[in-house]
């Protein structure tokens, strides 16, 4: 049965997308195509997976398609971590083995992506930099304390770095305490998502600008993939789609749309970076994870992310006010971290949507005969995304491996959402009461 599907609708206004050089023209979906695996979705998760299946088929044509540009979409609008450590909630599960298992996913993505870097020369402002955890006062104090439990239970190094050390890095004197941990990555990641998609094997088509707005079976075991200009007929699909996998009927009802917002500066002048007095390329996520997240990029930009919105119509449950307000938002934890650059301006404000649970699992596996999926990262979607792509390909050619054993252990089907309009009232509740609790973290 055909399916009308419901587009991305992003902002124009990315940052990261901005900056990057001018890109090439891109190919579109046009007439009649053929392909043995067709992937939708060139995030993290789609592009992986159809260069794993470039490499394990070499023979065979793969389509890749995607409704934007690459780096359009959530892949290039995140907050540039690549984090090895699980992620606040799995970080409380009870099994020790389960997570073990995700910090070695999480690092065999890290491992291919740095190697995927270094082999196509990507310049993505790639840093092995670690990461902060950041509290401004008591309520931030007492989940640090939790995380630094956690990571003792954990068994993973981590270092204790007080005020007067931090504000040497974060130019600033705003945070009382923070956690160092040395696993995490930092990126520029709409210039690391295009230059994978520039670096993909020459039997993977990429097709861009390109929506899928109809899906059905063809009559002949296989799918046909309906575009405005044209058509994909294909034996095997695999799904990169995030939140928008409700879109082709599956994990209906399962996924909650939210989006994050985040504002960034010009870079900075050099008489701004004195003013500044901190370090280049860091980032510190909130201990409150309805808090603040700031980064300082190579090229000099602050970045400042908070705000939480529930999107059911995605890019269209917003507007150019809602942006503005939260731009102001913005404008306030930047001073109240920042004084001293009070004149500097932000050059762009954005916002990204992505898929999360209320179980906090990840979808993995088949969703029917000939039909695989990679959905729901939980909004950690660089590492998880790049592993889970690439072994959802080697699931769908029929492989099998410890790390495919791993991540099926480890993901699940996320739970039934309440119906509307008691989803929507309690998913908007709940963040307007998260984002009061933790105003103190702002």
């Amino acid at each position: 049965m055909s399916k009308q599907i419901n587009l991305p609708h992003d902002d124009s206004s990315c940052g990261w997308y901005a900056a990057l050089p001018q890109q090439p023209a891109c190919k579109r979906l046009q007439g009649e195509q053929r392909a043995d695996y067709a992937v939708i979705g060139a995030g993290f998760a789609g592009l992986a997976a159809a260069r794993r299946l470039g490499e394990l088929l070499p023979d065979k044509r793969i389509i890749l398609v995607d409704a934007q540009r690459v780096g359009q979409g959530a892949s290039g609008r995140n907050s540039g971590f690549v984090i090895d450590l699980p992620h606040k909630f799995a970080l409380e599960h009870p099994d020790p083995a389960h997570k073990q298992r995700l910090l070695s996913l999480n690092r065999a993505a890290i491992a291919q992506l740095q190697g995927l870097i270094e082999r196509h020369g990507i310049d993505c402002q790639w840093s092995h930099a670690g990461k902060y955890q950041g509290a401004v006062g008591q309520r931030g104090l007492a989940y640090l304390q939790h995380f630094e439990q956690l990571l003792s239970n954990l068994g993973e190094p981590f270092r204790l770095v007080e005020r007067d050390e931090l504000a040497q890095v974060l130019g600033n004197t705003y945070y009382s305490r923070a956690i160092f941990t040395p696993g995490c990555y930092l990126m520029q990641p709409a210039a690391l998502v295009t230059g994978l998609a520039h670096s993909l094997p020459e039997n993977v088509e990429l097709l861009e600008e390109s929506p899928i707005t109809g899906l059905q079976r063809d009559g002949q075991g296989g799918w046909l993939l309906q575009g405005s200009q044209g058509t994909i007929h294909t034996e095997q699909l695999l799904l990169g789609t995030s939140i928008f996998t409700q879109e082709f009927g599956y994990l209906r009802n399962r996924l909650l749309p939210v989006m994050t917002f985040a504002s960034w500066t010009r870079p900075l002048s050099d008489a701004e970076l004195a003013a500044y007095g901190g370090q280049l390329d860091w980032g510190l996520t909130p201990a409150d994870h309805a808090g603040t997240t700031v980064r300082m990029t190579q090229d000099r930009r602050l970045i400042i992310r908070n705000t939480y919105k529930h999107v059911p119509k995605y890019g269209k449950s917003t507007s150019d006010g809602m942006r503005e307000s939260v731009r102001a938002d913005h404008r306030k934890a930047f001073l109240a971290r920042f004084p001293q650059l009070a004149d500097v301006p932000f050059s762009h404000t954005w916002g990204g949507v992505y898929a999360i649970s209320r179980n906090f699992t990840n979808f993995f596996g088949e969703l029917e005969p000939g039909v695989f999926a990679s959905a729901c990262d939980n909004g950690v979607g660089a590492a998880w995304g790049t592993i889970s792509g690439t072994l959802l390909a080697e699931m769908a050619v029929g492989s099998d491996s410890a790390q495919l054993r791993d991540i099926q252990a480890v993901t699940g089907m996320p739970s039934l959402n309440p119906p509307e309009p008691f989803l929507g009232l309690g998913v908007r509740s709940r963040i307007r009461l998260a984002a009061w609790n933790s105003r103190s973290e702002l």
